[in-house]
C-alpha cells in the first residue's frame, strides 16, 4: 500500500502520498453529484417558461418559483453542513440526496389547481414552492458536504485541481440538463418532465455513493468516534494507504475546537464573514443569468426550447472558464484572479443585457456571463478549503454557502419585480442588467479586503488545533 506505515497522523499520509484509483474516483464521483446540484438547481429555470405559459403567471410570480429551492439551499447549507461534520460527510450525502429526488419527483407532479396556502394570488405556487424548498434543502447540505470530500480525500499537490474540477461539475449538470431539456425533455413532453428527469437521476446516485464513497480520515481524526483508530485505518485502506499506529494526541490545554470556531474564533471570523457576504454579492449577480436567461430569451422571439439552449451555452461557458480557472489559482493565488474574474463576470453581464438580434448572439453572451462569473465561483470555493480547518470545514462552508443563498435566492426575486415594474419587461434588459451585475462588483471589493491565509497552519502554530490535526 502506498505511504509510510505508522505514525499517528492519517491527513499527512493522504496529504504527502500520490493520489490512488480510488481516491481519483471519490473526487470524479464528487464532480458528477455536483453537476447533479447544477441540474437540480436549473431545472426551475428550464421549466421557467413552460410554467408562465401553462399557467398564465407573470414574472414575479415566476421569480417565488425560482427563488424556493435557493432559500432550501440556504437553510441545508447551515443545517446539514453541520449534520456533516458531526455525524460524517457519507451519511449526510446519502439523505441529501433522498431529500433532492423526494422532492424533484412532487414537483414534477405539482398542478396549477392544487393550492396549499391561502396568500391571495400565491395559492397556485403554493405546492411547488414547497418542494422547491425541500429539494434545495437536500443540495444545500449536499453542496457543503462534497466540498469537503473533496478537500479531504485530495492529496495537497493535486488538491487546487481537484477543486477547480469539482466546481466546474455545476454548470456541466446545466449543460447537459440543458441538451436534454432543448432535445427531449422539452420536445417530447412538458415542464414537469423536467423535474421527473432529475428525481431518476439523483435517485440513480445512491447506491453509487454507498458502494464508492468511503468516510474521509480527517472526519474521523477531527471527531474521534469510538473506534476511531480502527475507523482510520479502514478508510486509510479503502484508499491504498498504509495504517496509522495511533491516533494523534490532543493537546491538553485549552479547550477542544469547536464547528462554533468559524465565528466565535478571532482568527476565522474575518475570513468567514468576508467570504460569506462578498459570496452572497455575487450569487446576486450569478443567478440572475443562471435563473432568468432561458426566460429573456424566449420572450424576445425564441421558443422555449431555444431560450432553454442559451443557458446550456452559457454552462458550456461556465465549465471552461471554471477549468481553466483552476490552473491560474495555482500559479497566482486565489485573490487577485479572483477579483479579476469577478469585475469581468460584471462586464459580461452588461454586455448580455444589451440585447441580442439572433440566437447565436445571445447564447454567445451567456456563455461569456458564466466563463467568467463561475470561475470567480472556483476560487470562492478554493478559498473556502483553505480558510476553515478539517474540524469545522463542513460547517463553515455550509455557513458560507447558507448566507450566500440570501443573494442567489433574492436575485430572481428582485429581478422580475424590476423586469415587472421598470416600463415593462425586456425593453429595459440592459437597466435590469446594470443593476443586477452590481454584486460582483461588491463581491471584488470584499474579496480585495479579505485576508488570505490557511486556517490549519495557522491554528497549529498558535496550538488552537489538536496535534497532529488535519493541513490542508
Amino acid at each position: 500500500m502506498a505511504g509510510a506505515a505508522g505514525g499517528t497522523n492519517p491527513i499527512s499520509v493522504i496529504n504527502d502520498t500520490p493520489m490512488g484509483i480510488r481516491q481519483v474516483l471519490v473526487v470524479i464521483l464528487m464532480v458528477f453529484l455536483n453537476a447533479l446540484d447544477g441540474f437540480d438547481v436549473l431545472s426551475s429555470a428550464f421549466a421557467g417558461p413552460g410554467m408562465m405559459a401553462e399557467w398564465s403567471i407573470d414574472r414575479t410570480q415566476l421569480g417565488l418559483v425560482l427563488s424556493a429551492e435557493l432559500v432550501g439551499m440556504g437553510f441545508g447549507s447551515v443545517l446539514l453542513g453541520g449534520m456533516a461534520d458531526k455525524y460524517g460527510r457519507k451519511l449526510t450525502m446519502l439523505a441529501c440526496l433522498t431529500v433532492m429526488a423526494v422532492g424533484m419527483y412532487l414537483a414534477g407532479t405539482a398542478v396549477y389547481a392544487h393550492p396549499l396556502g391561502s396568500v391571495p394570488g400565491l395559492g397556485w405556487v403554493s405546492d411547488i414552492l414547497i418542494w422547491r424548498f425541500i429539494t434545495g434543502l437536500g443540495i444545500g447540505g449536499m453542496l457543503a458536504s462534497t466540498n469537503a470530500v473533496v478537500a479531504e480525500t485530495s492529496s495537497s499537490s493535486g488538491r487546487a485541481v481537484s477543486m477547480a474540477f469539482y466546481v466546474i461539475g455545476y454548470p456541466v449538470g446545466g449543460v447537459i440538463g440543458g441538451f436534454a431539456a432543448q432535445e427531449w425533455l422539452l420536445v417530447t413532453g412538458t415542464w414537469h418532465d423536467v423535474f421527473i428527469f432529475g428525481a431518476v437521476v439523483t435517485a440513480a446516485m445512491i447506491p453509487l455513493v454507498m458502494v464508492i464513497v468511503p468516510e474521509t480520515p480527517a472526519y474521523y481524526a477531527s471527531r474521534r468516534p469510538n473506534g476511531a483508530l480502527e475507523k482510520i485505518n479502514k478508510s486509510l485502506a479503502a484508499f491504498g494507504k498504509a495504517a496509522i499506529e495511533a491516533l494523534p494526541d490532543l493537546k491538553d490545554s485549552g479547550p477542544k475546537p469547536k464547528a462554533t470556531d468559524i465565528l466565535a474564533n478571532p482568527k476565522l471570523r474575518p475570513a468567514t464573514l468576508y467570504l460569506a457576504f462578498g459570496y452572497m454579492f455575487h450569487t446576486f449577480t450569478f443567478y440572475y443569468i443562471l435563473k432568468n436567461a432561458p426566460t429573456i430569451v424566449a420572450l424576445a422571439g425564441f421558443t422555449q426550447a431555444e431560450g432553454a439552449s442559451s443557458l446550456t451555452y452559457a454552462n458550456i461557458g461556465g465549465a471552461i472558464g471554471g477549468a481553466i480557472f483552476g490552473f491560474f489559482l495555482k500559479k497566482f493565488g486565489i485573490k487577485t484572479p479572483t477579483i479579476i474574474g469577478l469585475l469581468l463576470g460584471v462586464a459580461a453581464v452588461i454586455y448580455f443585457g444589451l440585447g441580442h438580434e439572433s440566437l447565436w448572439d445571445w447564447r454567445i453572451a451567456a456563455l461569456f456571463t458564466m466563463f467568467f462569473s463561475n470561475a470567480a465561483i472556483v476560487g470562492y470555493y478554493a478559498a473556502f478549503a483553505l480558510s476553515f480547518p478539517a474540524y469545522a470545514r463542513a460547517s463553515g462552508t455550509g455557513f458560507v454557502l447558507g448566507v450566500g443563498r440570501l443573494g442567489a435566492a433574492g436575485s430572481p426575486i428582485v429581478a422580475g419585480y424590476l423586469f415587472d415594474h421598470i416600463n415593462g419587461g425586456n425593453d429595459n434588459l440592459l437597466t435590469v442588467s446594470i443593476i443586477m451585475s452590481m454584486g460582483s462588483v461588491l463581491g471584488a471589493i470584499l474579496m480585495f479586503m479579505m485576508p488570505i491565509r490557511d486556517a490549519d497552519e495557522e491554528a497549529m502554530k498558535d496550538a488552537e488545533l489538536p496535534a497532529g490535526s488535519p493541513i490542508d
